[in-house]
């Protein structure tokens, strides 16, 4: 029996978080003349950015593909936006549509009444009811925090990749990162600028791209490329382009897969890293590799080769998880891991007025197009079922 809480009928849909993906679904709904409410835990938009990336993130593609709906990037931006850049433009962006989430506002629990035909969203103060119910919160909104044997016994500094801000404290130190994503790699090659020595797990073959080719970005001229080649052939090229510029990966243990990158892409939302100059100081030997951890000790790691080492601190680059599964109660459209279960472009409309933005694992890109596309399908419903709407509640819920 839940207590009672102060009930808040919203007219429009109702939107869980304010990151890029609900800004801009917000963004979208308004344009077509609908009001929506957002919903957003943390006390500021786009949380992830603001509160949980390293100050020398950047965009990994080029602003064009990076823009939300219906306002682009001001013009002096470069062309791979800083991390204050992109939440400057965010905030521009809340602006220009008078977006004003509700913060500090963290859902509990959300689901669907088939008596009153709405959907119930409780916080810990209130109780939302709605029509739509729009998920925004991504497929990055939980740190994962690996369980790896003894590292509760590991006497250095322990942190998530979420926690980094950058290296200066670690100058000196020997550090292990624990995950060769993006993340990971940026995060090494900051730890070196700041005269850390860094050491890199690599526990899975991986792509490793160079950031741009042919004087464009590689992002760019694969979309480009997709157009006119079929993917088989596109993958071949660029792997041929790859392996010109940087050389034989495996030499410096990072094996490739046998998919191409963009087929690896497609098939499993897995990312190839686009590189920085990570793999320049990996060969120089400033940034070493190291296999699979086998165990922590009060030290250091030792790792499945025999091998082992000390370290002064551990940084966990292993990335993030949709919280969705925790608070909504619903069968059907999101799977175990709070991803919807029908992959890119048709995840994006549920049940009983159910969508999700931000689930595309195609980045702003994939959040842009999803938004878009939820706008136009309310926008349809609009007119002729909102009338009454606030009557038919009042009635029902009295």
């Amino acid at each position: 029996m839940k207590p009672k809480q102060e009930c808040v009928i919203a007219l429009g849909p109702l939107i869980i978080g304010a990151g890029p993906s609900g800004l801009a679904t917000a963004a979208c709904l308004k344009e077509k003349g609908i009001p929506s409410l957002i919903l957003e835990r943390e006390n500021c938009i786009a949380s992830l950015w603001n509160l949980k990336t390293s100050d020398c993130m950047k965009l990994h593609l080029p602003k064009r593909f990076c823009e939300l709906p219906l306002m682009p990037f001001p013009p002096e931006f470069p062309t791979y936006p800083t991390k204050w850049q992109f939440i400057s433009y965010l905030e521009s962006y809340a602006h220009q549509f008078s977006v004003e989430p509700v913060f500090g506002e963290e859902v509990k629990q959300a689901e669907y009444d088939q008596r009153i035909g709405m959907w119930r969203v409780f916080t810990r103060k209130f109780e939302y009811i709605c029509r739509w119910l729009i998920v925004a919160t991504g497929e990055n909104a939980e740190a994962v925090l690996p369980n790896i044997a003894g590292i509760s016994e590991f006497r250095g500094r322990v942190l998530h990749s979420s926690s980094y801000e950058n290296g200066a404290s670690f100058k000196g130190e020997e550090v292990l990162v624990v995950g060769c994503g993006n993340s990971g790699m940026e995060i090494c090659l900051d730890l070196s600028k700041y005269c850390a020595q860094p050491s890199m797990v690599v526990r899975n073959k991986m792509h490793v791209l160079p950031k741009e080719m042919l004087g464009t970005s590689t992002f760019a001229l694969s979309m480009w490329l997709l157009k006119w080649f079929p993917l088989k052939l596109v993958d071949a090229l660029i792997l041929s382009y790859s392996r010109l510029v940087l050389g034989d990966t495996v030499k410096f243990g990072l094996e490739r897969p046998k998919i191409g990158p963009l087929q690896l892409k497609n098939d499993t939302g897995r990312t190839p890293v686009l590189d920085v100059g990570t793999f320049a100081k990996i060969k120089s030997g400033q940034i070493k590799v190291v296999p699979s951890i086998r165990q922590f000790t009060a030290t250091g790691a030792e790792f499945v080769d025999g091998v082992s080492r000390e370290f002064d601190s551990l940084i966990l680059a292993t990335g993030y998880r949709s919280s969705v599964p925790k608070w909504l109660k619903e069968e059907g459209f999101f799977d175990k891991d709070g991803i919807p279960r029908m992959p890119f472009p048709n995840g994006w409309k549920g049940k009983n007025g159910l969508y999700a933005v931000g689930f595309t694992k195609r980045g702003l890109l994939g959040a842009s197009i999803s938004a878009q596309r939820v706008a136009e399908d309310i926008a349809c419903q609009w007119d002729c079922e909102t009338k009454h709407l606030c009557l038919e509640l009042q009635t029902i819920l009295n």
